[in-house]
């Protein structure tokens, strides 16, 4: 109060001025708004500042940069930090000091912007934690507002695990870390799932070594892929593989766990190093095989569901885990083996015998054949030797055809047994697979499971007609239907083929007959048991001209012999009364017979010659064979 008493008042302060309430009387307008204007900030259109948040609604934010008027922005510029609050300090740029209506306009987004290369990248430089507003879905990922720059959020960068829904980040502001920067392109990549790694990983180290095989834990399922389950053990993953999630075959994992859902696993194997961790949840359950029934034994019957089909064999669950194997060769009791894929399929529900059980191995054998009978118990009372039956075509050799009458029952036809007349080449000649064909049981091998055929038996040999119409030296009309080296396949009548060689295939004229040519054939040799006919053409003429020169020469033959039996007498006669008239007609006579006889004997011996070399009635037994 002292000190009060000391001061004096102003002796040019103007009391009656102040007293109607106008202090700066004396002071000019100019000097007021001179001092006025000196105590604000000066700034310039497009500048950046900093100003300080004095409000804030849903709508707008005002922000006071110490200029005569405060300026307004939208709440949108700033959703990228939700935590913005009165009283903090942003960067704003000037974009006009007064509009229409005499208004700061002020944009927070392009002070971000006209600065944010550089801090995007003293963030990369620094790894600084930055924040950022994620805008939109994009292929692959998010995008994200970061100092105003629009940033890729990769879909593998957003957690650690994986995501389902990536809408549920739009329109939410997270913290990131810029992992990559195009300088070129000026193309940002930010990552929100760095920033959890580093921690997660310390919590890895710890988990895992208190980590012990054997240990039961409660993990939450965080993924299902085709090849197993992956396990959430609090902060480390585990993998169930597929195999281990049940006893049983499994096909989908989503058959055994679905997603989040909270389960006991147990650990069986882990590795320090590589940080992976092997679970198991079948584990936790006895074997099914330790819980089968005691009382099952080799000749029971068991029902199941076919779970795997291969080539050579089907795989039967009887229980959950306890399998057993039908091989294809006990799916039917026929010897041709075909694929377990004809037999049943993948879901089908079958019966079956079990054939082996190993309880210590854990395997079993099952056949489904055995709920038949075999039918070679009694194959002699059911196909005895002499039986018809109709049988289909399975296959084809050389040497014949296998078919079978019945499933289990097959038998083979030889090629010589197919046709009592033609002689065929190959089995496709006469029929084709798949087809029926009647046969006949000509013999029965019980210890090789075979039967033999025949087609032929089922009518009568026609060879022994054939042996009354086809005689030696009979002639016949006769088709060239085939023509092989060593001659030709004559089709006569009745179906029956004959063979002739080349030789007897000459015709009259001297050229040789050809394939398709109907000609007269004269039966040469006829065997019944070889079922071979040799035939000749040319043996017809021939057979003709070796008559007629015969003839010729036993005409001949009489004519020389009768000559001198009716002249020799009376020269004898005459010898009786001989002078030397009579001895000159003997000699003349002698002389004319001597001449008769000089031309005779070269036609005599050219007859001869021709007998000689004429072919003998009937061929060589060496005649070769028919090859049709």
């Amino acid at each position: 109060m002292a000190d009060l008493k000391n001061v004096a008042p102003l002796e040019d302060f103007d009391w009656e001025a102040y007293e109607q309430g106008d202090s700066n009387a004396n002071v000019s307008r100019e000097a007021q708004t001179e001092a006025y204007e000196g105590s604000l900030n000066k700034v310039s259109d497009h500048d950046v500042v900093d100003g300080t948040i004095i409000s804030i609604n849903k709508r707008e934010v005002v922000v006071n940069i110490g200029f005569k008027s405060d300026g307004i922005i939208p709440t949108s510029e700033f959703r990228y930090n939700p935590d913005l609050k009165v009283g903090d300090t942003v960067e704003v740029y000037i974009e006009n000091q007064e509009d229409k209506k005499g208004q700061l306009i002020l944009s927070h987004k392009k002070a971000r912007a006209s600065r944010s290369w550089d801090r995007v990248n003293e963030a990369l430089n620094n790894e600084e934690i930055i924040k950022g507003y994620v805008k939109c879905r994009t292929k692959g990922g998010m995008i994200v507002d970061v100092f105003g720059i629009e940033a890729f959020l990769p879909g593998s960068q957003i957690d650690v695990k994986p995501i389902r829904d990536y809408d549920i980040f739009v329109g939410k502001t997270m913290e990131f870390k810029v992992v990559k920067i195009n300088q070129d392109y000026r193309n940002v990549v930010v990552s929100h799932k760095a920033l959890i790694e580093a921690e997660l990983e310390a919590q890895k180290k710890e988990i895992i070594s208190k980590l012990e095989k054997g240990q039961v834990l409660e993990g939450i399922v965080k993924n299902i892929t085709n090849y197993g389950v992956f396990i959430d053990l609090g902060g480390v993953d585990g993998l169930i593989h597929i195999t281990d999630l049940s006893w049983g075959r499994v096909s989908d994992p989503k058959e055994i766990v679905e997603l989040d859902q909270k389960i006991n696993v147990v650990i069986l194997d882990f590795d320090d190093e590589k940080k992976r961790i092997a679970l198991g949840l079948k584990q936790l359950t006895p074997h099914p095989w330790d819980a089968l029934d005691a009382d099952l034994k080799v000749g029971d019957h068991v029902k199941g569901k076919v779970v795997v089909m291969a080539d050579y064999g089907a795989f039967i669950e009887i229980a959950p885990g306890v399998e057993g194997l039908i091989h294809v060769s006990e799916m039917s009791w026929s010897q041709h083996l075909r694929s377990a894929q004809d037999f049943m399929k993948v879901g089908d529900d079958v019966e079956a015998v079990i054939l082996t059980l190993d309880r210590e191995e854990r395997k079993m054998s099952l056949g489904i054949k055995q709920l038949k009978d075999d039918p070679w118990e009694n194959i002699e009372e059911k196909y005895p030797v002499g039986s018809k039956h109709t049988a289909k075509v399975r296959n084809f050799t050389n040497f014949g055809i296998f078919v079978e009458i019945e499933e289990g029952v097959d038998g083979l036809i030889h090629i010589s047994d197919l046709s009592w007349t033609k002689k065929i080449k190959h089995p496709s000649e006469f029929t084709q697979i798949g087809a029926e064909i009647e046969v006949c049981v000509l013999e029965i091998d019980k210890a090789n499971r075979r039967l033999s055929l025949g087609h032929k038996q089922l009518e009568e040999n026609p060879w022994d007609v054939f042996e009354t119409v086809f005689t030696q030296d009979s002639i016949h009309e006769g088709t060239i239907i085939e023509m092989l080296d060593k001659g030709a396949v004559i089709q006569l009548e009745y179906g029956v083929e004959g063979f002739a060689t080349p030789k007897h295939l000459v015709k009259e004229d001297g050229s040789q007959a050809q394939k398709g040519e109907k000609l007269q054939f004269k039966v040469i040799e006829f065997n019944k048991d070889s079922k071979r006919i040799i035939l000749s053409h040319s043996r017809i003429f021939e057979d003709v001209q070796r008559a007629e020169a015969r003839e010729a020469r036993e005409a001949k033959k009489a004519t020389r012999k009768a000559a001198p039996k009716e002249e020799a007498p009376a020269v004898q006669n005459q010898a009786a009364g001989t002078t030397l008239g009579d001895l000159d007609a003997l000699a003349e006579l002698k002389a004319k017979l001597t001449e008769e006889k000089s031309e005779a004997k070269p036609k005599a011996k050219k007859a001869v010659n021709e007998a000689d070399a004429e072919p003998k009635a009937k061929e060589p037994a060496a005649e070769p064979e028919a090859e049709a």
